[in-house]
Formats: structure tokens, sequence, C-alpha cells
């Protein structure tokens, strides 16, 4: 027996968040009966219905995007601007691992595996995210040791990072900075330089938990091997 938000979730059908809404705004239905509140659990034998459709139970898919610049990190955009999920050619109902920017490039996994999902982005498990920022101006040591220890934006205290100075350019009065962190808040790592006085001209995220975007141009994807989805749960064990 497990929840009915995660069984939803792990059926691809929508994220757990979305599949909460989903049951609070009673658009769930299990064995005929709506259901709208949360908590409740359900066996493999019970009927789930959304919107009087049943719940598919999709084969899991996993994809890792080099998300180019003028992307959003959603499946689907009030203001119709392209999403992350438009790029990649499935009938899955795919969605992001967390999210990035509007125009910030990188490494963004996508699936409808909602138990995966789930664990690569929950903060107690400090999945590593690792940035590289240009900002204006040259960073100093001072705010290296804030970055470092968290720094205070949107009334909480952001965890630990690693941070590394990578290059200085005095023409420009520009720098590029390495950021390691393991949270995934809206805007985290723009608001955390910002708080040490810095502003980020351009941002790319390298590396989410072991991946890269290797060979991949801004753009393109591929589909992980069975090797790294396995890997990918590992991590949890």
């Amino acid at each position: 027996m497990e929840r009915l938000q995660k069984v939803i979730a792990n059926n691809g059908y929508c994220s757990r968040r979305e599949a909460e809404k989903l049951i609070l705004d009673n658009r769930v239905s299990v064995n005929g009966k709506i259901i709208n509140e949360l908590g409740i659990k359900v066996s493999e034998k019970d009927l789930i219905e959304i919107d009087g459709v049943k719940l598919a139970k999709d084969p899991k898919e996993y994809y890792l995007l080099y998300k180019p610049r003028g992307v959003v990190s959603t499946s689907k955009d009030d203001k119709n601007r392209k999403t992350v999920v438009d790029i990649i050619k499935t009938d899955a109902r795919i969605y992001p691992v967390g999210r990035l920017d509007y125009d910030t490039t990188g490494v963004l996994l996508l699936t409808n595996d909602g138990e995966l999902s789930n664990l690569l982005t929950h903060p107690k498990n400090k999945v590593d995210k690792i940035y590289i920022a240009k900002v204006k101006g040259i960073i100093d040591v001072g705010a290296i040791k804030k970055l470092e220890n968290g720094v205070m934006i949107d009334g909480y205290k952001t965890s630990k990072a690693r941070v590394k100075l990578k290059k200085v350019d005095k023409k420009t009065n520009t720098c590029i900075v390495q950021l390691t962190i393991h949270e995934g808040r809206n805007h985290q790592v723009k608001k955390m330089f910002e708080s040490v006085g810095f502003e980020v001209l351009k941002l790319k995220r390298e590396v989410f938990a072991f991946f890269t975007t290797g060979t991949l141009k801004s753009g393109e994807y591929r589909k992980l091997t069975i090797k790294e989805v396995k890997q990918l749960y590992g991590m949890f064990k």
C-alpha cells in the first residue's frame, strides 16, 4: 500500500506535488469514489482515475538534456513559451527533475519516474549540483567565505556550499566562479551571489549528481542507459 499521490507520480502522470493538487481539486477517484484528502493509501488492485480517465502505467523513460537558453523548465507554460518537454520527442508524460531558470543552461534530467525524481530533488539526500557563474565584479575572499558558510535569501539560510574562483578578467571587471550546492530553490544561485553584492551575468549547471553534458550540444539530449538509472538509484541505498 502506498499513498495515492505517490502512486500517481510514480506512474509518470505528473510530479508528486502536482498529484496532491489534483487530489485536493476533486479530480481523482479511487474505485469510483472521489478522493479529496491527502494521506489515502491504495494498492495495485485499486482503480485510479483522473478526470474520469484510468491512470495508465507508462514504461519509465529517462533523458539527459543540455538545456539551452530561452526555454522554461516545466511541462506546460501559461505564457506559451517553449518548454524543455517540447524538445524531447516522446509520447510519455515526462517532466523535468528540478528546474533551471529561463536563461540558465546546462544539465537537466527529465523522466516520468516520480520516485526517482523525488529522491534526486529532496534536500535531505544532498545531491550535488555544480554551477559555473560569470559574475560582474571580482569576487573577494570575504564573499567566498560567506557563500561557503551559507547566506540569507528569502528569509532562510542556505546550506554550506563549495566555492572556487576559476578565472579573473580585470579588463571586463568580471570573474568565473564555480559553486557547488545541493539545494534547488527558485533562482537560488543568482540570489546567493546577489546577497554578497555580485550580479550573475551568465549561468550554467555543469554537473547534476554524476551527469555532465558530455558531448551533447546545447538543445541536444539522449536517453539514460539502464546502468546509469541503476547507478542513480544506488546513490540512495
